[in-house]
Formats: C-alpha cells, structure tokens, sequence
C-alpha cells in the first residue's frame, strides 16, 4: 500500500510540472553553456578554463533548488517574506563591515567555497516580500499615496545599501522590480505624475550630488564613447564591433576574434551577449531573445492561471526580474544604454546569480503546480 502512495504521489508530481516552461530554461541553459566554454577556451583564456565547470555544478546546484521551491508551496516563501527580508539586509549590512572588495566595489561575502552576493537575492526576496503586501491592498482606482508608503520603504532600504557599495546597476534593478509589481496593481494616475515630476526635479541633484565621478563618466561616455577609447569607452566600443561583426550567421563557434583573442572584456560575464553575436550573429541572437520571449509568455499565461493574487504577484515579479535584466544586458552591450555591469540570466556566469534565478523561476513553477488545486 504505501508503494502504491508513493507511486501515486510520483505520477502526480511530474504530471502537475509544467515540463514545457522547464524545457525552455534548459535550452536557454544550453545555450549559455555553449557560449560560455567559447568564452573561456580560447587562445588566451587558460585562466579562465575552469568557470565552465564551475558553472556546469552551480546549474546542477540551480536545478535542484528549481525543483526544490517547486514542491514547497509559495505561499511558504509569503508566509516567511519578512524573515527573509531581515536575513537580507543584515546580509547587505555585513558586505559593508566585512565584504569583499573587487574592482573597487564591496559586494560580496567570502563564505570560503564561494562568494555570495546578497543584492543578487535581494532582488527575489523584494518580490517575496512586495506580493505579501501588494495582495492584501483592495483598490478599485489603483494604489495613492498612503499604499504605496510601506512599499517604497521596503524598497528604498536595500536600494540605498546596494547603492553605496557602489552598485547602481543592481540597484535599480531592485527599483524596476518593486516598480513593476506596484505598476502590475495599479496605481492613481495623480502618484505617477506626481513621481515623473520628482524624476524630472531631482534628475539635476543626483547629477551633481548622488553620482561617482566613474558613473558620470560612463554616462557621458554613452553619449559619446569616441571621446575616451582607450578608457572609459574601451568596453562599449568592443561590444558593439563584436556584435556587428557577427553579421547574420555569425563567425562560427570559438571563431570570434573579439573574443578569442581577448579584445572584449568581461566576455563571460557583463558581454557574453557580445560573444554570442559574434560567433552566431543575428540569427543566433534572435534565436536566444525568441526563447525569452516564449518564456515570458508562458510566465504571463501561469500568472493568468494562479489560484490567488499571491502567486500571480509572485510570477509577475519573477518576470520582470528577467526582462529587466535581459533588457538592461542587451541594451547595454549594442551600446544603447551605459555600461552598468548587469548580467544576461541563465547565460552569464557567476554562481549566486544562476542559483537565484533558477530559485525564481522555481517560484513560477511552484504557482504553475498549484494552479488546479482549490
């Protein structure tokens, strides 16, 4: 009898997994992992061999927490939200006592095995912690002032520490999250002009007051990036030659010369888009964002589908995690927004960034396991 439960139990397991959305993350795993072994394998690349492999056990790793937060119940992840909004930002405090400095910024925490970057699970934990709040709020003409407070409190904590580490790009992304899932909700047309306007006053002093003189630069050097090649314009200008140089097919397979021969930097993190321009070209690229895309929508019809408000919350959030990123990344990478080291979801490498990501699409698979269940 209890083999007969367990087997039972098994067939309803993987029938309630949406095995189509699953089968995306993995061909988008694929691809990143051909990319990145041609990233890290070339002529001059010797040292950096390894971070294949590294990242081959950091997506098995990603896996099992996939399925792992498929079988928890999400509403586990809404019940503890503020608990683990607390560990985090006792995490973000820690990075500025004792962090690790690289390339002059503390982000990290040097945990021996590896290093852990908190604002990279601060990103999922705001939408944990935002859908909390958010499906509680009952408004018929959309969120004023007062529903927004608490949010925007929550929001402008782990922005403000991030900030000093300095890291604008992560950020802002923690921004463009929380703004989504308040936008997903409604809000009065009164607060958004009311906040364009604060935009538009405070623009000037963030200029003058709020910016490193190396994140004026990189603004400016958007602008124009011939006006300091050798410098800050050095990684735009590379990008946008690997890209363009990989015309519509692309040069083949560890035959970027951009690339191989080590004239893009960052090739397997910030411009790994870059690399697979260039030995793919368009189609290849096109092929890639074809895949988010599909993503995408088959996260917008599992929102469609969630059972409470929470889990559409939770999906929605875990979605513009993606877009905002892949956004920012591709933007930045063919040179129409600054360089503001952001990386491609389960393409670019690094440990703590792939493991949360396959913990938030694990969310969404977790609200697609329970759609039918009442």
């Amino acid at each position: 009898m209890l083999m007969n439960n367990i087997q039972v139990e098994g067939r309803t397991f993987f029938n309630r997994i949406d095995w189509n959305f699953a089968f995306v993350i993995f061909a988008l795993n694929v691809i990143g992992l051909i990319n990145l072994y041609s990233a890290t394998h070339g002529a001059q690349a010797t040292g950096n061999s390894n971070l294949f492999w590294m990242q081959l056990l950091w997506l098995s790793v990603g896996w099992f927490v996939y399925f792992l937060v498929t079988l928890l119940d999400y509403k586990f992840f809404i019940r503890f939200a503020y608990v683990f909004y607390a560990l985090n930002l006792i995490a973000l405090l820690a990075v500025s006592i004792i962090g690790k400095s690289f390339y002059g910024a503390q982000r990290w925490l040097d945990l021996g095995f590896f290093r852990y970057q908190p604002s990279e699970t601060m990103k999922f934990v705001m939408i944990m912690v935002l859908a909390k709040v958010l499906a509680t709020k009952k408004v018929q003409e959309g969120l004023g002032f007062f529903d927004l407070a608490f949010p925007s409190f929550l929001t402008l904590i782990p922005f403000i520490l991030t900030v000093k580490q300095p890291d604008l790009g992560t950020a802002l992304l923690i921004g463009f999250i929380s703004a989504s899932l308040v936008f997903f909700v409604r809000v009065k047309k009164s607060i958004l002009i009311v906040a364009i306007l604060i935009g538009l006053v405070t623009a000037p002093l963030v200029w003058n007051f709020g910016l490193k003189d190396y994140q004026k630069n990189r603004i400016l050097t958007f602008v124009s990036p011939g006006r300091d090649p050798r410098g800050t314009g050095y990684n735009s200008i590379q990008s946008k030659i690997a890209v363009g140089s990989g015309k519509v097919w692309g040069k083949g397979f560890r035959k970027g010369t951009q690339s191989q021969l080590e004239f893009l930097p960052e090739r397997h993190t910030d411009f790994i888009f870059s690399v697979l321009s260039e030995e793919h070209g368009f189609i290849g690229s096109i092929f890639t964002v074809s895949l988010f895309m599909v993503l995408y929508l088959m996260g917008i019809r599992i929102a469609s589908q969630a059972r409470d408000k929470y889990g559409s919350l939770i999906v929605v959030g875990v979605l513009s995690y993606l877009f905002w990123h892949m956004f920012v990344n591709i933007a930045m990478v063919i040179g129409l927004m600054p360089i503001v080291g952001v990386p491609l979801p389960l393409l670019s490498y690094g440990g703590s960034s792939l493991v949360a990501t396959m913990a938030g699409l694990g969310l969404i698979s977790s609200v697609a396991y329970r759609r039918y269940l009442f």
